[in-house]
């Protein structure tokens, strides 16, 4: 039995998520996706803007396909609200290998979610196939066009530099309406497009009523969005801007397992998320992330040459909630916006770190305590896509020994704390390295 709203529902006697199927519109590019908790009916809808060729290129199997991954990826933020244990495909459903890939993105995508509501992670693997993996998908005949998803931040600046210097970017985007993200795709001069995302209203009833909430895998989920766009478009690549840093774990619970907030800009959800695109949906799909080989550090020192983008950009998250900005540009008070003033602290001066920020965070002995959790000195990073400790601790550190830097005061307070650190030099921390998708002729792009 179907019901409108959360009346009587209580997410502890949550027992059954349906994926309730999708309908598709090539004609408008709009899918609207239906869930069902516990008999209330739920649908989060995407509007993707069409090209020349997409309605042509919507009616293809890899897009159907594509399709399947977003509804399967974006229902996240609906189970989430019960976590129930029983879970029914009504429509498309998964084979053996993408329920086990559903099970990794749930249980650690969801890390977070479980670690702050008490809950363990382990029992979030709900999804169960015995349908075999069906042969490869066919290539796409994809061009050697790109996609850079823009997130508003340096990041996917330093993404899209990297490959306007080689004359390769096709087209910016967006997931969202955040007008922020558009203002900064615009002083890039590239084509740029806007996934519009509806989240059903009802959401927000049943967080009213109690439901289980928290931070959802929000990167996954434009990913899939992502990818959709490029198949409709005829893109061969998506570059995306996450860092080697985003794999250093927030912390460790109990168990010793690792909870990191920012698992789907892991290498390890990269790595699924193309072993998916390649054999369902387009072999000839790159997915990767150009900065993938970068701690936050060098991403900072790039980004500080790029001085066309230091009055636009911004990579406070309070820009980007679904009810509209809560700060112009920069909170000054949150652990990313410390950490961004932090990592570009030492490749530019104090005075143009205070034009971009409106203040000095670093002289500012209120933020002393915020910073200090950036040094993860007990263990624990922030909940937040920040950089690695050692990065902080470096960028504490180098700054002390400079004349323009050393006296601010929280310079001052917490350069004494790392003595008996093993603190790593700046420089090293700057040096690319690690695994990486990047395609060959982009490798060597930065």
């Amino acid at each position: 039995m179907q019901q409108d709203g959360p009346v009587g529902w209580q997410r502890q006697r949550s027992e059954t998520f349906v994926f309730d199927g999708y309908e598709w519109c090539p004609k408008q590019g709009r899918a609207v996706f239906r869930y069902q908790l516990d008999g209330m009916t739920l649908s989060e809808r995407f509007d993707f803007p069409l090209a020349e060729g997409a309605e042509r290129r919507s009616k293809t199997e890899a897009l159907g396909a594509a399709l399947d991954l977003l509804h399967w990826t974006a229902g996240i933020s609906y189970w989430k609200a019960g976590c129930p244990i029983q879970v029914v495909f009504a429509g498309r459903s998964p084979d053996a290998w993408q329920a086990a890939w559903l099970n990794r993105l749930y249980r650690e995508g969801l890390a977070e979610f479980a670690y702050r509501q008490g809950l363990s992670a382990q029992k979030f693997e709900v999804f169960e196939s015995d349908r075999p993996r069906p042969p490869a998908a066919p290539s796409q005949g994809l061009d050697d066009s790109f996609l850079v998803p823009m997130g508003g931040g340096k990041d996917s600046l330093v993404a899209w530099a990297r490959l306007e210097r080689l004359g390769r970017v096709a087209a910016t985007l967006q997931v969202g309406q955040a007008g922020l993200i558009g203002s900064v795709a615009a002083r890039t001069g590239s084509s740029h497009w806007r996934i519009e995302r509806r989240i059903d209203p009802r959401l927000a009833e049943l967080n009213a009523a109690g439901a289980y909430n928290g931070h959802v895998p929000i990167t996954a989920i434009n990913a899939a969005a992502a990818v959709v766009l490029a198949l409709l478009h005829g893109h061969g690549g998506i570059a995306f801007a996450n860092e080697r840093s985003a794999d250093e774990p927030t912390l460790f619970d109990d168990s010793g397992t690792p909870v990191n907030h920012q698992f789907a800009k892991t290498l390890a959800f990269e790595r699924m998320l193309d072993a998916w695109v390649r054999h369902y949906l387009a072999p000839d799909l790159a997915v990767f992330s150009l900065l993938r080989q970068d701690r936050e550090l060098a991403v900072c020192r790039e980004f500080a040459g790029l001085r066309q983008f230091h009055d636009v950009f911004s990579s406070c998250n309070r820009n980007f909630h679904l009810d509209g900005p809560r700060t112009p540009r920069w909170c000054g008070d949150c652990p990313k916006c410390r950490f961004v003033y932090l990592g570009l602290a030492p490749f530019l001066p104090p005075a143009e770190l205070r034009a971009i920020f409106g203040a000095d965070l670093l002289d500012d002995e209120r933020q002393i305590d915020g910073f200090e959790r950036l040094l993860a000195l007990d263990g624990q990073k922030p909940f937040e896509c920040v950089g690695e400790s050692n990065e902080a601790r470096a960028a504490i550190q180098w700054l002390s020994r400079r004349p323009d830097w050393r006296d601010h005061a929280v310079v001052r307070s917490l350069a004494p704390k790392l003595k008996a650190v093993d603190v790593p030099e700046l420089e090293a921390l700057c040096q690319p390295g690690g695994s990486q998708l990047i395609p060959e002729g982009l490798l060597h792009a930065s």
